[in-house]
């Protein structure tokens, strides 16, 4: 299952925006705020987001137009909706999975653009065709997640590890607790403002792990704007307190240096942009399965610099053999990471587990690698590992007492409604505005958002 670019400068604008989501210019009103956001800029180009929130009636269809007032200005690509340029003014249409919003729902797009000389803020916003009049402010201070707000980020701020732990700003210990997307090429409706805030929130989730497929119509099929895309929900994550942590999720073909090339380009990417922050961990390579753990372990130490010479302060996660198993699915075990680990500071190895299918050996095999190797449980299932099947709460709880007892972070797979046993959420969720209610979980999603929204506590001294 399952621009290389220099960080130079990052500012942040809000637009207020009022404008007639109905088709009735006569009748306009206050109707929608947009926050438009210059997430990275370097030489020549920069990247921005824009939130529409609905404050007027529902609406279904809607368009974006807004003017670039510097002829060299140009869109590059975009996400998140259909997008279009003609002359200075770009378009932005809403697609099948965002095109309704219902009075305060959101959505969040985004956008690479190209200037030459500068790089002035757009203009001329207007929605359905209604000219919005708000005018460009500039944010109040401090609207990041600050040290001690009570978000994750806020608490632990930048991760390391100590040890064989995952720890915080104060040097102790913690367990993040938390879930993954499915694949972003199949299930990006889930992963909208309502579902983040949701998550955030109500699920009290510490991380959102970002699952970008390589293959599979992922990324190779459009680098550029899968690499937006992963940085949209890093942002989106970021602005709730949550950590992002951002997988390459390579799982057919399973020698990861089949995706080496893609790998250097990727984080040599991301890393740059998302140098600053403090809430992103990487995830090099999610399943290798079919290959030795020396072929990992060359792949590991080919990527990890691409990342350290952007980012030398992020937590890195390196996949393992038997599709992350510690090789245990191979009929090895944790022994040959330990005897011949990857050449690097502060990172960790990967563990996947699926409740009803790895028990016993398995849970054996990480209560004696964890008192010798940093692990990371960046995903598991409550099911079968073919997703599917009944869910095991028995097998489940184990593992979860084990974790919890030996600090070991975790993400469930998945945050999303696919029409599988291990989704947490029921078929047709993502099509409306509820993801937390215990009509749009499935049994694997109560169980989960039971164990993940308890207190987390995590130590500060």
């Amino acid at each position: 299952m399952k621009r290389i670019v220099a960080l130079l400068a990052t500012c942040a604008t809000a637009v207020g925006l009022t404008a007639l989501l109905g088709p009735q210019p006569a009748a306009a009103a206050t109707g929608c705020k947009v926050d438009y956001t210059v997430t990275s800029q370097w030489q020549g180009g920069f990247q921005a987001g824009v939130k529409i929130t609905n404050l007027g009636d529902p609406v279904t269809g809607w368009t974006l137009k807004f003017s670039l007032p510097d002829a060299g200005q140009k869109l590059v690509q975009g996400w998140n909706a259909t997008w279009s340029q003609a002359g200075s003014t770009v378009g932005a249409t809403g697609i099948d999975w965002n095109r309704t919003l219902a009075t305060g729902a959101s959505t969040d797009l985004g956008f690479v653009g190209s200037f030459t000389g500068s790089n002035p803020k757009p203009s001329a916003f207007s929605l359905n065709g209604v000219a919005c009049t708000g005018s460009v402010e500039e944010p109040p201070p401090g609207t990041d997640p600050a040290p001690g707000d009570g978000t994750p980020v806020g608490v632990n701020g930048q991760l390391h590890v100590c040890g064989v732990n995952l720890c915080n700003q104060y040097n102790r210990p913690i367990q993040l607790r938390g879930m993954s997307t499915h694949g972003i090429q199949w299930f990006g409706k889930c992963y909208n403002s309502a579902a983040l805030d949701a998550l955030a929130k109500d699920w009290k989730s510490d991380l959102l792990r970002i699952a970008m497929y390589v293959q599979e119509d992922g990324y190779e099929t459009d680098p550029a704007g899968f690499t937006g895309r992963v940085n949209s929900l890093v942002d989106m994550a970021e602005a709730r307190g949550m950590y992002a942590l951002i997988d390459f999720h390579t799982l057919t073909p399973g020698d990861p240096n089949y995706n080496l090339d893609r790998a250097k380009t990727f984080f040599a990417s991301v890393a740059a942009r998302n140098a600053a922050k403090k809430n992103v961990i990487y995830e090099i390579a999610n399943e290798p399965n079919g290959v030795s753990w020396t072929a990992i372990k060359n792949y590991a130490e080919q990527v990890i610099p691409v990342i350290r010479a952007a980012d030398p302060d992020a937590v890195i996660i390196v996949g393992t053999r038997g599709w992350s198993s510690l090789g245990v699915s191979d009929g090895s075990d944790e022994t040959e990471v330990v005897n011949n680990p990857v050449n690097a500071g502060n990172i960790m190895y990967t563990f996947h587990f699926y409740a009803a299918s790895h028990k016993d050996n398995y849970r054996a095999t990480v209560s004696r690698a964890a008192s010798k190797l940093p692990l990371f449980v960046t995903e598991f299932g409550t099911v079968s590992a073919t997703g599917g099947g009944t869910m095991d709460r028995s097998s489940t709880t184990a593992w979860l007492d084990l974790l919890d007892q030996l600090k070991i972070s975790y993400a469930n797979w998945t945050y999303s409604d696919a029409n599988e046993s291990s989704a947490a959420l029921k078929p047709g969720t993502c099509d409306g505005t509820d993801y937390s209610s215990s009509g749009v979980l499935t049994e694997s999603g109560a169980l989960i958002k039971s164990r993940i929204s308890t207190a987390d506590s995590f130590p500060t001294g």
